[in-house]
């Protein structure tokens, strides 16, 4: 049994329970032992370009005190990912990076859910980085912050925001744009009749693949 340590780079410890719960799937069925945290000095939600850089030192932080065969960093904008992967010899996924993985699989121009509209030009640019913004259907926000998010059950904005993105964008696969949104996959699913991908699932299950499939890591 190998240990995967999935980190929220926010401090919000409700985040980090919403994530156990969606991962219940997961987890049920890995032989892994999959253990989270959230970051205590992060701020509790991770909005802006300047949040996703004043993570980036805490999580490379946790990785140096918290030794784990491979590593999951549970949030959509995937915080100094080539700079966490330099730092440690051992698997790192972004959930965003296996969020778009997964929907390349699943459809052929996918939709993101986002949190707020400053995620969106940052989404953007990661696609283009990754060469499959042409995937790309849409990107609607659903302008709200984390405590917002965390203390609202908000089902029906984020199904009138898929819907959008079905009936006027064109995507036929959803992706729930921020690691605290996972909990409205299943009435997403059944109000839309598409794929819902939750980021968080996507990012856990493929560190059990590589970890299962054993992959050979680049040296450093």
């Amino acid at each position: 049994m190998a240990s995967i340590l999935v980190i929220n780079p926010n401090s919000s410890p409700s985040v980090t329970r919403s994530m156990q719960d969606c991962l219940s799937i997961v987890t049920g069925n890995s032989r892994h032992d999959i253990k989270l945290t959230e970051l205590a000095k992060s701020p509790p939600g991770i909005e802006t370009n300047a949040h996703v850089e004043m993570v980036i030192p805490n999580i490379i932080e946790r990785i140096g005190e918290h030794q784990a065969d491979a590593y999951v960093l549970s949030c959509f904008s995937d915080p100094g990912i080539e700079q966490v992967r330099a730092a440690t010899s051992r698997p790192v996924i972004g959930i965003a990076e296996a969020a778009y993985l997964a929907a390349l699989g699943l459809g052929q121009h996918f939709g993101i859910v986002s949190l707020g509209p400053s995620s969106i030009e940052r989404h953007l640019h990661y696609l283009k980085t990754l060469r499959i913004d042409g995937r790309l259907a849409g990107d609607r926000s659903i302008d709200m912050t984390i405590p917002q998010l965390m203390a609202t059950d908000v089902v029906e904005t984020v199904v009138r925001t898929g819907r959008k993105l079905r009936d006027e964008d064109g995507a036929d696969v959803v992706i729930l744009g921020c690691a605290g949104l996972g909990s409205y996959r299943a009435a997403m699913e059944e109000a839309l009749g598409l794929p819902i991908v939750d980021p968080v699932q996507a990012g856990v299950a493929l560190a059990c693949t590589t970890l299962d499939l054993q992959y050979r890591m680049k040296a450093h």
